[in-house]
């Protein structure tokens, strides 16, 4: 077993010690006189013991402490030496300080009871007030130490304490600030997406077709879609800009889509999707008069603009319809397409989109479903439902 190197301070405190213990022993300096070893070289068996343990007292403060205790009790019964007694004072102050916490809680206990019945032992044997000096000198040699190492370590046991919990504090407060950038990018990304997605579709399946048609009248009309597709576009993105660029600290623009503007969406789409043969139907159930939460209406705007983009991206020719209804307390946003060959220009995908509608009903605690089914005369379709209450919105889930 490898003993525990001491520490250059300590070590530095054991030699000054005993250096000073060699001092007044060489001047005939003593505590005492009339003891049982009155040699004159018997109190430096206690003074190098005692420096030996001072040595260790940081690496060793138990063994220190024991040590420690035999040679004081030692150097009683001889003339005695002021640095054995000074040594021993720093001994018992580092045990309760470096010592284990076990130590540190019963080191000031014991040093006190022992103090008290040196004090009442001694009351009793003497009958006088010599007594209660011998008590108060003992108490200033060991239970006075504890508590100051007792003191200390408290106050340094308190101020980890603070480090930990402030460090604590700091990285909760990154990882706050890492999901909130996180989030704010997911946000700005399906913002960007759900705005440009759609005109771009537009503008790249009609360019495509008026490329592999070669009338004047089609390119005409098809120049005329990318150009409105473009205007339109660009509108969104100085809208997202200023919502950018905007330090009230609004979490969406005041100028934020709704479901009012779901017939010229559908309009609009209906436009873009007549080189690819397909047929829009909105289909609004609900009760147009009964208020929306912002969150939930700009939500389901966003999914029935992403599900025609996709649609007019994908879908074979045949009727695009669009349902919203209301069930219970949740508003019901449907869009299915028909699934199969495609004539025509098409458009590619990346996924994005549904990843960004998932999101947004996730956002609003809401179910959201997408994938393939058939209608009731058995003709594949393209089907994406979602389910957003409306008593909640996304502040709140955030």
């Amino acid at each position: 077993m490898t003993l525990p190197r001491p520490h250059r301070f300590d070590l530095l405190i054991a030699l000054a010690g005993f250096a000073t213990g060699l001092l007044l022993w060489s001047f005939g300096l003593y505590t005492t006189g009339d003891r049982v070893l009155d040699q004159r070289w018997a109190p430096l068996i206690p003074l190098a013991v005692m420096a030996a343990t001072e040595a260790v007292r940081r690496t060793m403060p138990r063994t220190a402490l024991n040590v420690g205790t035999l040679a004081i009790v030692a150097d009683q019964f001889t003339n005695g030496n002021l640095a054995t007694v000074l040594m021993f004072t720093d001994v018992v102050y580092a045990s309760v300080v470096y010592g284990p916490p076990t130590s540190a809680r019963r080191v000031p206990y014991t040093t006190g009871l022992i103090s008290v019945a040196m004090t009442v032992g001694f009351l009793v044997w003497w009958q006088n007030a010599i007594a209660l000096l011998i008590g108060v000198i003992s108490a200033m040699i060991s239970f006075m130490p504890a508590m100051t190492g007792a003191v200390v370590r408290n106050h340094r046991e308190v101020a980890e304490a603070a480090r930990l919990r402030a460090e604590q504090t700091a990285l909760l407060a990154e990882m706050d600030r890492a999901q909130a950038v996180v989030a704010e990018r997911a946000r700005m990304a399906r913002e960007l997406h759900d705005m440009v997605a759609n005109h771009l579709s537009a503008i790249a399946i009609h360019s495509t077709a008026a490329l592999s048609i070669d009338e004047a009248a089609t390119t005409r009309q098809a120049l005329t879609v990318i150009r409105e597709n473009s205007v339109a576009g660009l509108s969104e993105m100085r809208r997202l800009i200023g919502l950018l660029r905007d330090s009230s600290g609004d979490t969406e623009p005041a100028a934020a889509p709704t479901l009012a503007g779901l017939d010229a969406l559908v309009e609009q789409a209906r436009t873009n999707a007549r080189p690819s043969g397909l047929v829009l139907v909105l289909e609004d159930t609900r009760d147009t008069a009964a208020g929306l939460p912002a969150p939930v209406e700009l939500a389901a705007y966003r999914i029935v603009q992403e599900s025609l983009t996709n649609a007019l991206k994908h879908a074979a020719p045949g009727e695009v319809r669009v349902v919203l209804g209301r069930e219970r307390r949740a508003l019901t946003v449907e869009v299915t397409s028909p699934s199969g060959e495609r004539p025509g220009p098409t458009a590619p995908g990346s996924g994005a989109g549904l990843v960004g509608m998932r999101e947004r009903v996730d956002l609003l605690g809401g179910e959201f479903e997408a994938g393939p089914t058939t209608d009731r005369e058995g003709r594949k379709q393209w089907r994406v439902r979602a389910e957003l209450p409306m008593d909640a919105s996304d502040e709140e889930r955030a």
